[in-house]
């Protein structure tokens, strides 16, 4: 075993010592690589507590490199050596060339020496994966790979390779496949797992669909269960105990997913925040207080991410909670959890899911929401996860006051649009529990109610005749006026009034729109339904028709005269002794009245204002 592990060191050392004479002699030794900067800055503190030339890389495709360099390469091989003996560095480090390596984030402020004119890397690329996870090469191998590279050099197969300064470049060689392990070797390599690797190994479990207990670290029943229901669905013998190539096997498919994404750091000085988004699909659009606004590339529709970062307390944060929830990139349905020192909201519809996160600190707030297309949770959940592992505060925060005029209009916030109803149209209170009398047509279909935008309701019963349904709050609510039901109809040609949203709810009280009462039938002499002479809009819809006493004598009823092609002034309403008999019959007793005198415009006005509720459906 010794043998194999100096050969493998031995051949390592000469490949990079090839790729170092192709760019400037700069070399490095790679000892670990992590999949979140998180875990990558934890373990590089660890290592700089004991070693010197302590640098961290990104590597690409979520995984940060740790490495010790940059050294020329016959110092670099000696180091290798020597602290892989003294076990102060994994026993699978080796060396690499400066220009492997990514974006330099550790030290702060430190660059690559030495890289900036340096040609492309022709050698094979740096393994992200954690060390206990690459497969030592058999000893065969080791000595192929070795004999290969002493013909390269001029020596004779079998003899160790002369560690020469001006060796040259070695053939690209092909990564041997990860050699299968026995239960037993499993086991073992197993066991040199970290705690974080054992937690990504049951992310990546619950990702596949095969484990959905907590994520723990500890290989317990429902863990080993997983891996039996994993290996029986992707072809291998059910053991219970990954080896080493199915777990790269999980891994890579776990991480396959994240392809086209682009993940990589950004680091918003002016939010204060540093985090890493799918940058191939977003582009930075711009800074309205208090986002950071990252929208789609065109790449993939309905993706976008907000950095959130303003100054505040727990009012404010609160406040934020509230005000995100408006927004149309945080749809009604998912989890909400508001706590004292942050919040979480989540959020789908038939079109998009979105996440957001938010945490007060220091009398700041910061946080990020990630919008994406539905149907696509499994690209979702990870780059989620990404982010929230990512996720740091910096100094600096975006001023309030920094809106420009594009951010402001009455359905923005900060240039995002709220949320709006699929349609709002009018309803009226029929009993002191708040329950409202609207349009079934108006209704159907909704996959949620609310009156006033603000309050839920529930579908209580509808009538496809008459064209009503009821709606109840769910949760009681007082309202300042109840309908009045007129029993016997008014004359012909008499004064009524219809109070509904003509604006979608713009407004935030019912309108008024004057005309007349033109019949006490249809056109086709249905007795339940009276004809009107006004200019009704959708918004009118399922509103109060008024006398001028202010009793209720029908509900209007959406415009549709299906092939026929009616005055624009013509409407028709359900009359109000249809009515009575239908919330008789749902159980509500209603309040029957009769013709009386004549209101004043200003207490007409009042008492429909008081009865009349916007009714919204949304999808």
């Amino acid at each position: 075993m010794f043998r194999s592990i100096l050969l493998a060191g031995t051949a390592a050392v000469m490949l990079a010592q090839g790729v170092a004479a192709q760019q400037g002699d700069v070399v490095y030794i790679q000892i670990e690589a992590q999949p979140s900067l998180n875990e990558a800055e934890a373990r590089l503190r660890d290592y700089a507590g004991g070693l010197r030339d302590v640098n961290g890389f990104s590597l690409g495709g979520g995984w940060y490199g740790i490495a010790l360099g940059p050294y020329d390469p016959e110092v670099a091989a000696e180091q290798l050596r020597s602290l892989r003996a003294a076990g102060r560095i994994p026993r699978d480090s080796y060396l690499a060339a400066a220009g492997e390596y990514g974006r330099q984030f550790w030290p702060v402020g430190a660059g690559i020496a030495g890289t900036a004119s340096q040609p492309a890397v022709t050698a094979a690329p740096l393994d992200p994966r954690p060390a206990e996870e690459r497969a030592e090469p058999s000893s065969e191998q080791t000595a192929a790979l070795a004999d290969a590279l002493a013909q390269d050099l001029g020596q004779d197969p079998g003899e160790a390779p002369q560690e020469a300064a001006a060796a040259p470049a070695a053939a690209p060689v092909t990564t041997p496949e990860i050699p299968e392990e026995t239960v037993s070797e499993a086991r073992r390599s197993e066991a040199q797992l970290s705690a974080a690797e054992r937690q990504q190994l049951q992310v990546a479990l619950r990702w596949s669909g095969h484990y959905d207990s907590a994520i723990d670290g500890a290989f317990g029943n429902g863990t080993r269960m997983a891996m039996g229901a994993w290996q029986r669905d992707n072809g291998y013998e059910v053991t219970g105990i990954l080896t080493t190539r199915q777990r790269a096997d999980l891994l890579g498919k776990y991480n396959a997913v994240l392809e086209g994404t682009g993940m990589q750091e950004v680091n918003d000085a002016r939010a204060g925040i540093a985090i890493e988004l799918p940058m191939g699909v977003l582009e930075f659009h711009r800074h309205e207080a208090p986002f950071a606004i990252y929208k789609g590339n065109g790449t993939l529709e309905g993706a976008q991410a907000l950095l959130i970062s303003q100054p505040g307390d727990r009012k404010a944060l609160n406040g934020l909670y509230e005000i995100l929830q408006t927004l149309a990139i945080v749809p009604v349905n998912g989890a909400r959890n508001l706590r004292r020192d942050g919040f979480t909201l989540t959020g789908e519809n038939a079109r998009i899911t979105s996440h957001t996160e938010a945490v007060l600190q220091g009398g700041q707030i910061k946080g990020w929401t990630l919008v994406w297309p539905a149907g696509d949770e499994a690209r979702f959940e990870r780059v989620v996860n990404m982010m929230k592992t990512s996720f740091r505060v910096t100094p600096g925060v975006l001023d309030p006051a920094s809106v420009s005029d594009d951010g402001q209009s009455l359905d923005l916030v900060s240039g995002l649009p709220i949320r709006k109803p699929r349609e709002t149209v009018a309803g009226f209170f029929v009993d002191a529990r708040g329950t409202v009398l609207t349009s079934a047509a108006a209704v159907a279909g909704c996959g949620r109610l609310t009156l006033d935008g603000s309050y839920d309701a529930e579908l209580l019963q509808s009538d496809a005749e008459l064209g009503v349904a009821l709606l109840r709050p769910t949760a009681a609510l007082a309202p300042r006026g109840v309908a009045r039901l007129r029993t016997d109809m008014p004359r012909i040609n008499s004064e009524v009034a219809v109070a509904g949203f003509p604006y979608g709810g713009v407004l935030s009280a019912p309108t008024l729109t004057f005309g007349a009462l033109e019949d006490a039938k249809g056109l086709g002499g249905e007795e339940t339904l009276a004809r009107l002479a006004v200019e009704a809009t959708p918004g009118d819809a399922g509103g109060p028709v008024l006398d001028a006493g202010g009793a209720v004598v029908g509900v209007l009823m959406p415009r549709d005269a299906g092939a026929k092609q009616l005055p624009e002034n013509v409407a028709f309403a359900t009359d109000a002794s249809a009515l009575l008999a239908f919330l008789q019959g749902a159980g509500i007793p209603g309040n029957a009245s009769r013709g009386e005198g004549v209101m004043a415009p200003e207490d007409l006005t009042a008492a429909a204002r008081d009865m009349t509720v916007a009714v919204n459906c949304w999808e």
